[in-house]
């Protein structure tokens, strides 16, 4: 799976129940974003892999589709269990190769057990329909199948979660999976290859490749054997995959960027709504699709919001993400970091005011990885690009607001539909909300955070498709309609 050589550990690929080294000999370097360390090397795969591990997957998929479905779901309930047992180890590798703090770390780890064992628990529960027939003796079932061969293509910012929440539901339906981890951070995917096997689950079923999208992710989407691409990334790579699968007319389940907007009307709770920022900005670094990234605050109670969110995300504490008590770490890479602060840049240029933050900080402890304090933006306007374009950081633009219709037109006036957060004591306004919002996730009167049986869906160039729940079960079935005709033959 893995060799260590001089303080480094140097990964394979997990094809086909075995480790295997890619034919180029290439190889991706894994940075630490704390310290800008190498911490490891994985494989740099491209077509020859590609074709590998579907062959392996395409050979493994029927017995595992004809597996009862409670045996998928008790081998799946024994992973989840594997990647439990290795809490430790994985979370502390987790904050490694992507800087997230350690307690969401240990978050991120009990959810992708949680995203596994809530699909296998739901193997009784794979369900189909039977209708009645215009015709006397006769039935029509509609028998809900796997696709056969997915592949699972992962975004950088919690990429164990995201592969356990692809991997669950696609295997409990019966399907196997081809993962892609993220280049800049593959390391515990990979990690999940050692714990299938420990778990028994049988060869083929999951295989784990690395490289770049351009090569390797493009043979993966575009080859004939793939049935179903699953991918949570950028708008930009989204579209690409979308075109890709074109050919093939393979099923297409996109998650994508947002820029959700938080909405705060002169009735609404101005602590509740401080604390729901606080969570739904800086979670992860800000660095989650789902996080709050365009501020509309009633004039009634901007300042006041402004004071306290201000006052708030001062206190917040930089530094290394292993250290109790650090509430913001480094962003994910140096070019992720740049993009950010060129856009906080733009913004001011703009006419932004800072409030807060601004600029890289500044001390001995942090000349080495990619830091950015925590920036609050004030005077923005919706035709700014922070406004309009993803940050996905620890920046918060902020503009003023008159009315809830002013406020419902500057939401919806966006590329995006992933998230959006509102607060009002107003049922009338909430139930607009519901049907004027053009948002695939909606919270009212809290901060951010999905359930595994809700659903997790996008619109417009947010996605299609989504996760979780039953109606992210269904996503990985397709279905066969079956007329079934038991009139008495001719010979009785």
């Amino acid at each position: 799976m893995k060799r260590r050589r001089n303080g480094i550990d140097h990964y394979q690929m997990y094809i086909d129940g075995q480790w295997v080294s890619a034919a180029s000999k290439a190889k991706i370097k894994v940075e630490n974003p704390t310290t800008e360390e190498l911490i490891a090397t994985v494989q740099e795969g491209g077509e020859a892999e590609a074709q590998r591990a579907l062959e392996s997957a395409q050979a493994a998929q029927p017995d595992w589709a004809a597996t009862p479905a409670v045996v998928r779901g008790a081998l799946l309930t024994k992973f989840a269990a594997k990647i439990s047992e290795n809490r430790d180890r994985l979370a502390h590798l987790l904050v490694a190769e992507q800087g997230k703090v350690l307690p969401l770390a240990y978050g991120e780890v009990d959810v992708s057990a949680d995203f596994i064992n809530f699909a296998a628990s739901g193997a009784r529960r794979l369900e189909g329909d039977i209708y009645p027939s215009d015709n006397p003796d006769e039935h029509i079932w509609i028998h809900k199948v796997p696709y056969g061969v997915t592949v699972g293509i992962l975004a950088w910012n919690f990429p164990l979660a995201l592969a356990c929440r692809k991997i669950g539901p696609a295997l409990t339906a019966g399907n196997v999976m081809v993962v892609k981890p993220p280049p800049l951070t593959p390391l515990t995917v990979l990690e999940l290859g050692k714990l299938a096997t420990e778990a028994g689950l049988p060869k083929g079923v999951i295989n784990i490749v690395t490289g770049q999208g351009a090569e390797l992710g493009a043979a993966l989407v575009k080859n004939p054997i793939t049935r179903l691409v699953t991918m949570t990334g950028s708008t930009r790579t989204g579209q690409e995959i979308f075109r890709s699968c074109a050919d093939n007319l393979s099923a297409v389940r996109l998650e994508l960027g947002g820029k959700a907007p938080f909405i705060l009307m002169e009735d609404g709770d101005v602590d509740q709504a401080v604390d729901a920022a606080m969570v739904s900005r800086y979670l992860n670094n800000g660095q989650v699709c789902t996080c709050s990234e365009r501020y509309y605050i009633h004039d009634a109670v901007y300042d006041e919001f402004v004071q306290k969110f201000v006052a708030a995300s001062a206190k917040l504490k930089l530094g290394d993400p292993m250290k109790k008590g650090t509430d913001i770490g480094p962003k994910v890479s140096r070019v992720e970091l740049e993009k950010m602060e060129a856009m906080v840049q733009r913004a001011v240029d703009a006419g932004c005011k800072v409030a807060l933050g601004g600029s890289r900080p500044k001390g001995a402890r942090f000349k080495k990885g990619h830091w950015f304090k925590p920036t609050i933006l004030t005077e923005a306007s919706n035709d700014m690009e922070i406004m309009r374009d993803e940050v996905f950081g620890v920046v918060s633009p902020i503009m003023r607001i008159g009315s809830y219709e002013e406020a419902l037109w500057l939401a919806n006036d966006s590329e995006y539909g992933l998230s959006a957060y509102l607060f009002t004591k107003d049922m009338r306004r909430i139930q607009r909300a519901v049907g004027e919002l053009h948002f695939g996730e909606i919270y009212i009167n809290r901060a951010m955070g999905e359930q595994r049986q809700g659903f997790h869906n996008g619109f417009r160039k947010s996605g299609t498709g989504g996760e979780d729940g039953k109606y992210g079960m269904e996503n990985y079935l397709e279905k066969k309609t079956v007329y079934v005709n038991f009139a008495p033959g001719s010979d009785e």
